[in-house]
């Protein structure tokens, strides 16, 4: 491993994804009681997801809730049998950051970095290590989001 300067930042906490079998159970939960905001549905058969993404906060200090059902039940990924599916947190640049973390040991999950519902630039953490990658989320899936400007300038200070 080469542990050396870190050359990116990890500034909060961009999202979490909490998946089920019925969003619209999970939207009783945390648009009409909790008071989350609705504000897009993305839908995927090739990641086998159909979420409704929701938020609360604003501006820089918005966190994103992605209520997530699978598109089909019997497919995998099986977006909905982890309820908590994954976490992502804001980074401040995405590229450094898998650079410096893979020379480090970090295993991603396949896909590489490529454009996320929300419309950031993102990549996943794999949830398990292997022997070339040994370090992982220990069962947790974690996406790693491209911070625009205005969070970097928001979050840095």
């Amino acid at each position: 491993m080469t542990m050396t300067v870190k050359p990116f930042k990890i500034l909060g906490i961009q999202q979490i994804s909490i998946g089920g079998e019925s969003k619209e159970r999970l939207k009783t939960l945390w648009v009409d009681m909790l008071g989350f905001q609705y504000k897009s549905t993305f839908v995927s058969e090739r990641e086998n997801v159909d979420e409704d993404i929701c938020a609360i906060g604003t501006g820089v200090h918005e966190i994103e809730v992605d209520l997530m059902q699978p598109f089909d039940i019997n497919k995998k990924p099986a977006v909905h049998q982890t309820p908590l599916n994954h976490i992502g947190l804001w980074v401040d640049d995405l590229p450094k950051a898998v650079e410096w973390l893979s020379a480090n040991g970090l295993r991603f999950a396949p896909g590489g970095i490529r454009k996320g519902a929300a419309g950031f630039d993102i990549t996943f953490v794999h949830p398990k290590g292997n022997d070339e990658f040994p370090i992982s989320g220990e069962g947790v899936l974690i996406e790693l989001v491209q911070a625009p400007p205005e969070v970097i300038a928001g979050l840095s200070s």
